[in-house]
Parts: structure tokens; C-alpha cells; sequence
């Protein structure tokens, strides 16, 4: 008698026997009881999860007549009666199994279909069970769906496939579908324990937990690799023979690998390496391995009674804990995640151990203290040895020099007296004005000086003391008024980029003089492009009968040609001035308060919205929910925005 494979020796009979899937087991057997049968269903899955299975076992609870002859439909088969064993055998004259794989056609399906309309022969039911049905073609379905949808009282229709994304809705909305999952590998190493002893083969325990990893959730696979491995092993079992045979890793190097990346031992990661390289182990699978145990590393650094129950059913898990509790959790997470990306660099590399070695050596590249002392230099920026750029920063604000080209005043703030030896920070901006004046005396801008502040004018017929030195306490500080400045902001005010989103809007009087101007000349097209930008992104720090200071926070914005055409669209709009422009901090400006305008609107709107008695009550009722980023405020005055 020839040899039968534990895959079909042991393929499940009946419901009672098969493992793994529950939820469909429990909701067919309810059906067969209260006879609430429907007439057409869809059975998917991975492969070797128990589809075919599944249908065959279906048709033999329909056709069951008992070991008496005088049983009907039931959720648990005898198994001894004529429609049992022929359908067991694939002989049963009204069970039909149709592989779709090789028979996609219109015409093959046609053909099936003719026998719909005899009644069946021996059964109670006629049952066509069609596999892979995803192959078939789109005119095979068309033919079908009349037939799917209403067949007769005597026909079940049962498909099954590996993808039903490429079913068609029209077959799957005729058919109540289940959704076989993949055996998770507990529930394979259990069944494979009472197969082997069953069939009385020696087998160790760790070498049934290789053949259930491999197994990769499919029960028929599981049995294949134990028929291969019971053949290898000269009808033994054993944990050294069965991962030579799958080509995986020893778990003894995953965890030196792991154990070294945890102490920054990078020798020994390179040897563990060049071991597996001589061993011939892959290094796709070392990957895998260890994607695996850190995984659970991180379960334990994260959950730690998690351990518990592990502890009992798996010899590793104590070497698991302990690396758990030698590792960060932080560089648990960066190993796990760089061999999960490391294993689709391995097919880029000319040499798949180098590659696995780069991987591996790349934790160490972020860990601190990795590397010995020399072996790398960090690069940082270095500081000038006079240390004049130091003593700058520490200043309360930085120094400018100022002019008296145009009567603003400004406050100067008290300086040590020994900042005179201390050089300003140079200046990255142009001047705001054409030339100083002869005579203009320096001075330092206090850094506490809010902006768009409106500044007294400045007698010009009347001289400007200089600022006296303070050798004492800064409470002893003079202040004194001074010309405009010929000078912009030091950049050492100028914020960082991407610093300007985060900086929040801070009214004056002043912005909303300008944001109402730059409206008005936005509203006549006196301004555009580049020009209007400049007005937007500005703000008026201070104004006089004859001059503007605006600061800006982008350099390319203030080109002499915008700044011109600015200043000219301004005198045609009866503002007959004269611009300056500073590069700086701004926290009101026409675009900022357009921005927190339309931020009002839009939470108004959404306000509106979610308020709404009717919104309301089609979200209880229905579950309706408001698609993110969808409403939008109607604004009817169409303001220009920023």
C-alpha cells in the first residue's frame, strides 16, 4: 500500500476535528441546527487553512442520512454512510469540485451550469464547490451570476480563494462570506504534537516549534515540512537536524548578536557574522530571527508580567527576559526596526553578509559610547579663539550703530563699560537709510523694546546728549533719545527658519493701520506679485509725518526694486512717505492677522456644522461621520488672502 502524506492522512472529517477556526466551525454548525442554510457560500483564505475542507465537510453535513439511513441535516457527519465516504473519496455523483485555476473559461462553467437543472441524484442537495475562484474570467462570472443569485431549492453553491479582492462585488454580495485565518503557530505546534504521536515519532519540542514558525500559519504546509523532516531526520525529530534543514538560524547566535549590540561590543558582532557567513546560514533569516526576539524583548520591556506565562511553554524565554532587562527600550525599538528595513537592503548589496553586517553595525553608529576612544571624531562647530563672538552673546542685545537720517527716536539701553572693546555681531542686512549723518552718536537697542512701538520725535534743532557709560549697578542706567538708526536689526534677532509659523500674533495699533492700508492697495491692484508679498509679510514698527519703518522677517523679500515699488504705490494712494525696511522679528503683519481671520472662520464654520441638530442625528442614528477637511466657511466678501 502506497505511503499517504500526514496532509491528507489527517485532513479533518468533520467539524469536531478541525483546529483553528472556530468562528466559522460555530457559525455553520448553528446554521445546520436551526437549518438557516443559505444558498451560496464564500470561503477565504491563505493557503492550506482548510478551505476545501471546510466545503467538503459542508456537503456531507447536507447529504448526511446517518449510520441508520434515517438522519437529515446535521452539523456533525457519521462519517459511515454512503454520501459520507464517497464524498470523502471525491466520488459522490452530486458534489462537484471545480478547479477554476485550469478551467476559467465561459464554456467550463456553462458546462456546470447545465447540471443545475437536474435534481440531484443520491444527495439531498446538489453542492458545486468551485476552488480558486478568483481565476475565473470575467464572462465565466457574468454566466454564473443569474444562477449564483437565485438557484434552485436543491443547489449550494460553495467558492473558495486565496484572493477575493479580485472577486467581483456582484459574486460577493450573492454569498455569505468567511474569512478562514492563519493558524497561529501555538495552535500548530499543539496539532503536530498529536499527529507525531499519533503516528509515534519522536520528536523534541523545539524542533516542533521550527516546523510551526516555518509553517507560517498554514496548517498543510506544517504537515508537509514534518513529512520532509521526518524523512531527513530517519524518522526522528530533533532541533539540529530539522534547522539544518529549514536553513534557520540558531537562536544561540541570534542572542549573542542581540547581547552584543546591547553592550556595544562591536568584535563580536563581526565574528558572529563571519560565523554565519562560513556556517552558510542566511542572512535574511538571521534578520528574521531577531526581528522575532525583539519583538518579544520589547513585549517584556513593556509589559513585564508578560513573562509569566512564556516562561513555562518556551526554554528561550528566560535568555529573552534577561536581554529584555540588559537593552533600552528605545534601542529595542530602533534594532527592531532597522532589521525589519534591513531585509530589503540584503538584495542591493553585492554581498548579502556585508550588507547583514552594515545592519548590524548601524545601531552601533547611534549608541552612545559605542566606539572606542579615537576611533571616530564628532564634528561640531568651533568656537573663535578670541572668544568675541562669546562675549557677544551675552550681551543683553546686540550693538548697532545708529544715524539721524529721519527724526524716530529710540531708547538706548545702559552697556558695561567695557563693551566698547567688544566688536558688534555683523550685520546682515542693508542700511535702512541712503547715508548717517555726520556727528551721529551710538548707541544700543534694548532687547526688551516691544515691537511696532510708536516712538516721540525727536526735536531736530535741539542736540542729543551721548549715552554716559555705567561703571555701577545697571541701576543706575540713563536713558536717552536718539536718532532713527541707519543700521537694521543684528541678525542675532532675526528668528531661525521655520521659527515664523510657531510665533504668534501679538495686535497693535500700528498693524492695524498698515493691515488696513495693504488691504486697500491689495483691493485696487495697485500692488502684485513680489511687491505684494513684501506688504503682507511686513509690519509697521513705527510711522512718522514723512517716514515708515517696516521690519521684515525674509532678506529676499526686501529688494531695492519691491521696496521702491511699494513706497510708489503708497504715494499714489495719498500716502506721501518714504519706506525703510529692517530685517527682524515680526509678530503682526497684514498676513498674520488674514491667517487668524480665516482660522476664525473655519472654527466657526466647523462650530456651525457639528452643532446642527440634523448633523447631530444622523451621527447617533446612522454613525454618519464628517469627512476631515471638508467644510469649508463661505465668505461672501471674498477678502484676499495671505
Amino acid at each position: 500500500m502506497s505511503y499517504l502524506v500526514l496532509a491528507r492522512k489527517y485532513r479533518p472529517k468533520s467539524f469536531t476535528e478541525m483546529v483553528g477556526q472556530e468562528h466559522v466551525v460555530r457559525a455553520l454548525g448553528n446554521a445546520l441546527q436551526t437549518q438557516r442554510l443559505h444558498h451560496a457560500y464564500l470561503f477565504t483564505g491563505t493557503r492550506g487553512v482548510g478551505k476545501t475542507t471546510v466545503s467538503r465537510i459542508l456537503a456531507k453535513s447536507l447529504n448526511c442520512t446517518g449510520a441508520d439511513g434515517q438522519g437529515g441535516i446535521t452539523d456533525q457527519p457519521c462519517g459511515v454512510c454512503q454520501a459520507c465516504t464517497e464524498i470523502d473519496a471525491g466520488r459522490f455523483v452530486d458534489y462537484t469540485e471545480l478547479d477554476a485555476a485550469s478551467n476559467r473559461g465561459v464554456d467550463e462553467v456553462q458546462a456546470l451550469l447545465e447540471q443545475a437543472v437536474y435534481k440531484p441524484v443520491q444527495g439531498r442537495f446538489k453542492v458545486f464547490m468551485i476552488d480558486e475562484v478568483h481565476m475565473l474570467s470575467n464572462t465565466a462570472f457574468n454566466a454564473m451570476l443569474k444562477t449564483l443569485e437565485e438557484p434552485p431549492e436543491y443547489l449550494k453553491f460553495v467558492l473558495a480563494t486565496t484572493d477575493p479582492q479580485k472577486v467581483p462585488v456582484t459574486v460577493l454580495s450573492r454569498c455569505l462570506q468567511f474569512n478562514l485565518r492563519p493558524m497561529a503557530p501555538e495552535t500548530v505546534l499543539e496539532h503536530l504534537t498529536r499527529v507525531l504521536a499519533a503516528e509515534q515519532v519522536p520528536a523534541e519540542p523545539q524542533a516542533l516549534r521550527l516546523l510551526a514558525r516555518a509553517a507560517r500559519g498554514s496548517m498543510r504546509d506544517a504537515l508537509s515540512l514534518t513529512d520532509q523532516a521526518i524523512a531527513f531526520g530517519s524518522g526522528t525529530l530533533e532541533e539540529a537536524t530539522v534547522r539544518q534543514m529549514l536553513g534557520s538560524v540558531d537562536r544561540s547566535h541570534v542572542f549573542r548578536l542581540i547581547d552584543a549590540l546591547a553592550r556595544g561590543d562591536g568584535k563580536t558582532v563581526v565574528e558572529t557574522a563571519e560565523t554565519l557567513r562560513i556556517n552558510g546560514l542566511s542572512a535574511a533569516s538571521t534578520l528574521e530571527e531577531m526581528s522575532v526576539v525583539l519583538q518579544r524583548m520589547a513585549v517584556l520591556q513593556a509589559v513585564p508580567e508578560a513573562a509569566e506565562p512564556a516562561a513555562g511553554g518556551d526554554p528561550e524565554a528566560a535568555e529573552t527576559a534577561r536581554l529584555a532587562a540588559s537593552m533600552p527600550a528605545d534601542e529595542t525599538q530602533l534594532l527592531y526596526s532597522l532589521c525589519l528595513h534591513g531585509r530589503a537592503e540584503l538584495g542591493l548589496a553585492p554581498d548579502e553578509y556585508a550588507a547583514l553586517t552594515m545592519v548590524l553595525l548601524r545601531l552601533l553608529a547611534f549608541k552612545p559610547g559605542a566606539w572606542p576612544a579615537g576611533a571616530a571624531e564628532k564634528k561640531t562647530l568651533k568656537s573663535p579663539d578670541n572668544g568675541l563672538a562669546q562675549a557677544a552673546l551675552r550681551l543683553a542685545a546686540p550693538a548697532a550703530l545708529v544715524a539721524a537720517p529721519a527724526p524716530i527716536a529710540r531708547v538706548a539701553a545702559a552697556v558695561p563699560a567695557n563693551a566698547s572693546a567688544v566688536p558688534a555681531p555683523p550685520l546682515a542686512a542693508r542700511p535702512i537709510a541712503a547715508g548717517p549723518a555726520a556727528g551721529a552718536p551710538a548707541a544700543v537697542r534694548p532687547a526688551a523694546q516691544p515691537p511696532g512701538q510708536v516712538l516721540p520725535v525727536v526735536d531736530a534743532a535741539r542736540p542729543v546728549p551721548p549715552a554716559t557709560p555705567v561703571t555701577a549697578t545697571p541701576a543706575a542706567a540713563q536713558v536717552v533719545a536718539v536718532p532713527v538708526r541707519v543700521a537694521p536689526e543684528s541678525r542675532v534677532d532675526a528668528p531661525a527658519p521655520g521659527a515664523a509659523a510657531g510665533t504668534p500674533l501679538v495686535p497693535t495699533e500700528e498693524g492695524a493701520y498698515w493691515h488696513l492700508t495693504v488691504q486697500q492697495l491689495i483691493a485696487a491692484e495697485a500692488i502684485t506679485a513680489l511687491v505684494r508679498e513684501l506688504a503682507l509679510q511686513s509690519q509697521l514698527v513705527a510711522r512718522d509725518s514723512d517716514q515708515w519703518l517696516l521690519r521684515v522677517e525674509r532678506e529676499s523679500l526686501n529688494s531695492p526694486s519691491a521696496r521702491e515699488r511699494l513706497q510708489a504705490a503708497l504715494q499714489a494712494a495719498g500716502h506721501a512717505v518714504t519706506l525703510a525696511v529692517e530685517i527682524g522679528r515680526v509678530s503682526d503683519s497684514p498676513a498674520r492677522r488674514n491667517a487668524a481671520a480665516a482660522a476664525e472662520r473655519q472654527q466657526a464654520a466647523e462650530k456651525l456644522i457639528y452643532e446642527d441638530p440634523f448633523v447631530q442625528a444622523m451621527m447617533r442614528d446612522f454613525g454618519a461621520k464628517i469627512v476631515p477637511g471638508s467644510i469649508k466657511p463661505i465668505d461672501t466678501n471674498s477678502n484676499p488672502q495671505a
